[in-house]
């Protein structure tokens, strides 16, 4: 099973964490098997953060990939996600959403390259501007 990783500014990562548990009606923690969250906080050290980071990927890391999910590219938690980018082994994807992940831990099943496909189509369609 793919492992999914989330790194994003505070609180982000343990919000969205939140919403798959609310979303698909886990008790808190079933979701943990495979998806770890990395709440970057100011003014938090980058090698620490990297460190912190890689030890979490190889926590949710089973032999299949691990889809890592970043807020903004460019900023502090996007930078770290992108000194993890592995191709094959591990992918990164910025601008992460609540459609993007639900989309992931949906097809988690699935190889590293078609959750990272399908997050990023549903990152994309889950943005509409209601009319």
């Amino acid at each position: 099973m793919t492992g999914i990783l989330i790194i994003a500014h505070a609180p982000l990562a343990s919000a969205l964490e939140r919403c798959v548990e609310h979303v698909y009606s886990c008790e808190p923690g079933m979701t943990r098997a495979n998806l770890r969250v990395l709440d970057v906080e100011p003014g938090a050290s980058m090698d620490e953060l990297l460190v912190r980071a890689q030890a979490l990927l190889q926590e949710v890391n089973s032999g299949a990939g691990v889809l890592v999910l970043t807020d903004a590219f460019g900023a502090t938690p996007g930078n770290i996600a992108a000194r993890l980018n592995e191709p094959g082994r591990v992918a990164v994807v910025a601008g992460v959403n609540l459609p993007m992940l639900l989309r992931a831990v949906c097809y988690r099943g699935e190889t590293l390259g078609e959750v990272a496909a399908k997050a990023l189509a549903g990152g994309q369609q889950g943005m509409v501007q209601a009319a």
